[in-house]
């Protein structure tokens, strides 16, 4: 029974209390947290040139997923990014796994388990603005699937060499944009809700297999969340990089057909 006690005292944290990063754990806990930060600073800087830079998202039939859909407003000196991006952004900003992502990495708030954090107690997600994330992001979700829809547009239009069907190297980024952004979304927390939430039984109403399938689906998408987070995320950069090289002459679109 002592040696139990003494075990168990060895691996007391202190969550909450002592120093910042307080814990009694010994492997590298800190190398997640991290790592994802320096992930999300590198695309939050990328991003944010390339949404003010307002040039060369068009080369030929392709457009960067940063400024599709395309809204250009006469006289008006802004980047027609800036009339999308704000889609995206709360979509993920509110997104529940982004969410833990940013608390952890940025905020330190917890930044792992049984690591002590700020001073301040964590109260989570239960006072203040931060209440309100998981209801905006069920209803971001809806203008992010209308993006999405517009995004397929842009795929299969780079299918159109001045009036030839073709393909280059930019037909298969866009699409592999377009299908990873696909998995993002569909795997949403918000939708599998929308889809399969509050059903005690799928035969038992109205288009319940339907439903039911459909549920499965998103499901499976969700359960692999994480890893779809991060691929749309940066693809959506290496879409744009692609085009924007392209637009600037950097090198020519390799054509496959």
């Amino acid at each position: 029974m002592q040696d139990l006690q003494t075990r168990n005292q060895t691996f007391v944290a202190h969550v909450g209390e002592g120093g910042l990063g307080q814990t009694a754990r010994s492997d590298g806990w800190w190398v997640e947290p991290t790592l994802v930060a320096i992930g999300l600073l590198i695309f939050i800087i990328y991003s944010t040139w390339a949404a003010f830079a307002g040039t060369n998202y068009e080369s030929g039939p392709y457009i960067s997923p940063f400024y599709s859909p395309l809204i250009r407003i006469p006289g008006l000196a802004l980047s027609p990014a800036i009339f999308v991006l704000w889609v995206p952004l709360g979509f993920r900003g509110s997104c529940y796994y982004y969410r833990k992502a940013y608390y952890r990495a940025g905020f330190w708030s917890p930044p792992a388990c049984a690591v002590s954090e700020r001073p301040k107690k964590y109260r989570g997600e239960s006072e203040g603005l931060l209440r309100w994330l998981p209801i905006l992001h069920r209803w971001f979700l809806y203008p992010s699937i209308i993006v999405l829809a517009v995004l397929w547009y842009d795929a299969f239009r780079a299918f159109d060499f001045g009036g030839h069907f073709g393909m280059g190297l930019g037909t298969i980024v866009l699409l592999a944009n377009a299908a990873m952004l696909t998995a993002f979304t569909f795997g949403c927390h918000a939708l599998r809700s929308a889809v399969g939430g509050n059903q005690k039984c799928f035969a038992c109403g109205t288009g319940g297999d339907l439903r039911y399938r459909s549920w499965k689906i998103v499901s499976y998408l969700t359960g692999q969340h994480p890893m779809w987070a991060w691929l749309s995320l940066y693809m959506v950069a290496v879409a744009d990089l692609y085009v924007r090289l392209l637009a600037a002459g950097v090198f020519q679109d390799p054509r496959i057909f």
